[in-house]
């Protein structure tokens, strides 16, 4: 009989056999996180080498983050039909046979259709780690594990935009994707040869189509308008606005369907009846306006206002990655120990302390006052999303990790795709207004635009008050 997942004594090692499932899931997660950072900084070079203008490119990524967002809803079908490990190295063989086929591209067209496929691989991977750690684990000492899980997501930020950075400056594009070959050949032989073979599939699962079918457009619909708001100056143009309010209504009619089938639906829309849960989901959404919108202001304040190139441009990031690796491990153990509430409002504390220098920051400011200040900052995200991924999973049975996984990572694509664009806009806006032509007129509209990422954070403090505050002694997942 399935139990709720419930907290166990945070001072118990951790089973070595859960630890080389976890570092070998790990290893394949790294390839899709440095290419999307790499991706952010390679627009340009891609537009030249290519021959594409600027809007055929941001095609690269659109079609990625499109076909990522379309998988998911699937992701929990697919483990519980065909087993988990079969279905993680079937992603990896996704994302590496798109990874091959972009390294050829001879077209901006080719490589959009490519990247695409990559996407589909990539949007299987993430919510199907977190499922086989949480089934392996059975749910014990998620906050530790969470520590190790989120390395990738951390290592990321730090290593993608100078690796990025390098390629750019010494070596051909194509080698943007040459590096995720030797990256998920490794991780797809360590995943045939040492992964647990799966027990038996539930062959009677029933794929909800219906449910596929009203879920996966929306989602397509809402992440594609969010990543044409820049392009159309806003979110008051029928390009926009028609593709989000038809997704959104979609969205409202597939509740509906969840509703009526319950457990039996694509995704148990009924999580939400957990308050850790609802909270944990709210903050994940608040965390890409915090985490994609750094990750897009960041970049073009080192460039725009300290006239960095991208290769400086990453290597003034690496600080924040710091921050992040120093507070993994004490935000796992507090979660697992008083429960997430208290360790995710300090932390958003920590990344609001961190952002608010920012906002006074100009072409003088010190290096190291910036670097300590993301240091900060960074230390903040680490804490925020260690143990948000951490209490998504307390109190749901075992039936409901794979629906847990899907729900959260939909809302992280949306959250990011939302808060690159409200910050895009925020700063196009700032800077009309400004008639920003100088340094002085453009650091004062990433001033203003810091400002508003620093009142998104500040918001968050109020559903952090909703996690759970102190666990109970175990957390199992019986069978």
């Amino acid at each position: 009989m399935d139990k709720a997942i419930k907290n166990s004594n945070s001072n118990e090692k951790i089973d070595p056999a859960v630890l080389k499932i976890v570092w070998i899931l790990l290893i394949g997660m790294l390839a899709p996180l440095f290419d999307t950072t790499i991706m952010n900084v390679a627009i340009d070079t891609l537009g030249n080498a290519l021959d594409a203008p600027v809007s055929m490119v941001q095609w690269v990524m659109t079609s990625y983050l499109i076909a990522l967002g379309a998988i998911i809803p699937v992701s929990g079908w697919l483990l519980d039909r065909f087993g988990d490990k079969n279905i993680w190295i079937f992603a990896l063989s996704l994302f590496l046979i798109g990874s091959i086929l972009s390294s050829l591209a001879w077209s901006i067209e080719s490589l959009i259709l490519f990247r695409a496929i990559q996407g589909l691989g990539g949007g299987l991977m993430m919510p199907i780690m977190q499922t086989m750690v949480v089934r392996a684990t059975g749910g014990e000492k998620l906050g530790k594990l969470m520590a190790i899980v989120g390395l990738p997501v951390l290592l990321g930020p730090i290593l993608g935009p100078v690796l990025g950075g390098i390629i750019i400056n010494a070596l051909n594009w194509r080698w943007i994707f040459y590096v995720n070959i030797p990256i998920v050949a490794v991780a797809l032989i360590l995943a045939i040869w040492h992964l647990p073979k799966d027990s038996a599939p539930k062959k009677t699962q029933k794929l909800d189509v219906i449910g596929l079918l009203l879920l996966t457009p929306p989602i397509i619909l809402i992440i594609y308008g969010l990543t044409v708001v820049s392009d159309y100056n806003g979110f008051f143009n029928q390009h926009v606005m028609i593709p989000i309010g038809v997704g959104i209504i979609i969205l409202i009619l597939f509740c509906m369907h969840a509703l009526k089938k319950q457990s039996n639906a694509i995704i148990n829309i009924l999580l939400f009846k957990s308050r850790s849960f609802t909270a944990s989901s709210c903050l994940l959404f608040l965390l890409g306006l915090t985490t994609f919108g750094g990750m897009l202001l960041l970049p073009l304040y080192f460039q725009q206002v300290r006239g960095a190139s991208v290769l400086i441009a990453g290597l003034l990031l690496i600080p924040q990655g710091i921050g992040m690796l120093l507070t993994r491990s004490l935000a796992g153990k507090l979660t697992d120990t008083i429960g997430s509430r208290w360790v995710v409002f300090l932390s958003t504390i920590l990344t609001i302390l961190g952002t608010i220098p920012f906002i006074f920051s100009n072409a003088d400011t010190s290096i190291l006052l910036i670097s300590l200040t993301l240091i900060l900052r960074g230390a903040g995200l680490g804490g925020i999303m260690i143990s948000i991924m951490a209490s998504v999973y307390i109190g749901l049975s075992k039936e409901d990790i794979p629906h847990a996984s899907s729900m959260t990572r939909i809302l992280q694509q949306i959250g990011g795709a939302f808060g690159a664009s409200i910050l895009a806009i925020i700063l196009q806006s700032q800077l009309s207004s400004l008639n920003a032509m100088g340094i002085t007129a453009i650091n004062t509209a990433f001033n203003h635009t810091f400002m508003w990422t620093t009142i998104f954070t500040v918001i968050s403090l109020i559903f952090a008050l909703f996690l759970p505050n102190k666990l109970s002694k175990n957390h199992s997942t019986a069978d």
